[in-house]
């Protein structure tokens, strides 16, 4: 089945015109910030980009500049996540949280073990042609041990096609002897195997693995492992059951008790609207007792909240 995202491009799109809307918005004294987020939720990501030209060319001034000399807080940074291509939203992500001190593993996971091997490919190549080095050096450089190991397997996008019906037991059998059946953990196995084996066929082994062995595969991971290489096997095997139900859950824990994460919650709404979130709204309202939008609606607030709930695109009560 196919995935879908909630915006789709715009069919009446003129470029030059919306370019002039939001020049107008931000001209003299004020800002209509409504103009701004009505006009750019309602138009994909390419179109986006040709607005984005268009002003340069009419105006003789950069439209990011502009937003964000107009914007502010959350809603700038959202604005400002929209406009940027996906692969290049992607590059700029990782590299930040790889920047500085410290490392945000829980971005390196999320995008890495959600992106399909086609996207991971084009990341690594624009990294490189962005910062002149390698994708990989820097995350050696900043992981360690199995967790560093399955980030990498994960980078070379090398995962096998289709499903092996002859390898399904004895792949659910490797993994039973990996960790259940042993004292102690064989974690290459883990991360070799969950690494490498295509989505369809993972979900096939872990209905063997689970006959076998009387655990679901999350159950055994969260027995069997701890700290950041539990978070990225259970982020692969999540993915590889269902990318929207992954992305539903992560959703609803960036905004769960107190405090909101707004990083996550931006992350997520903007990279999966033209992607999969109508699917991740489903899933939402399935796994939880209320549906995205009202979770949105009651931990946001003014313009961001207004924008989010564009992106959301329905109520699903």
């Amino acid at each position: 089945m196919a995935s879908e995202g909630t915006i789709k491009a715009y069919r009446n799109f003129n470029p030059s015109a919306d370019a002039d809307v939001l020049y107008k918005a931000m001209k003299g004294l004020g800002t209509d910030e409504d103009a701004i987020l009505q006009l750019l939720t309602a138009r994909s990501n390419a179109q986006r980009q040709e607005i984005k030209s268009t002003y340069k060319s009419l105006f003789g001034k950069d439209l990011i500049d502009d937003l964000k000399g107009e914007l502010g807080g959350n809603f700038e940074t959202l604005i400002v996540a929209l406009m940027t291509p996906p692969i290049a939203y992607d590059v700029l992500t990782l590299r930040n949280a790889m920047k500085g001190a410290g490392t945000n593993e829980k971005v390196l996971v999320e995008i890495l073990a959600s992106r399909t091997p086609h996207q991971i490919k084009h990341i690594v190549a624009a990294y490189r042609q962005e910062y002149g080095h390698e994708l990989e050096e820097d995350i050696v450089d900043d992981t360690s041990g199995h967790f560093k190991k399955m980030l990498i397997i994960l980078l070379q996008a090398n995962r096998q096609m289709g499903i092996h019906m002859e390898d399904i037991d004895s792949d659910a059998q490797v993994l039973f002897k990996a960790g259940e059946e042993k004292f102690g953990t064989d974690e290459q196995t883990f991360i070799t195997l969950l690494g490498n084996r295509s989505a369809e066929h993972l979900r096939e082994v872990f209905d063997a693995y689970v006959k076998l062995s009387g655990y679901e595969m999350e159950e055994s991971i969260k027995r069997e492992t701890s700290g950041d290489l539990k978070d990225v096997l259970l982020a692969v095997v999540k993915c590889a059951r269902s990318v929207p139900a992954y992305f539903a859950e992560t959703l609803y824990y960036a905004m769960k008790g107190l405090g909101t994460d707004d990083d996550t919650l931006m992350r997520v709404m903007v990279t999966r609207s033209e992607e999969d979130l109508m699917d991740i709204r489903t899933e939402f309202r399935r796994l939880f007792a209320c549906s995205l939008h009202s979770m949105i609606e009651c931990d946001t607030s003014g313009d961001y909240r207004k924008a989010l709930l564009l992106l959301c695109g329905g109520h699903d009560a």
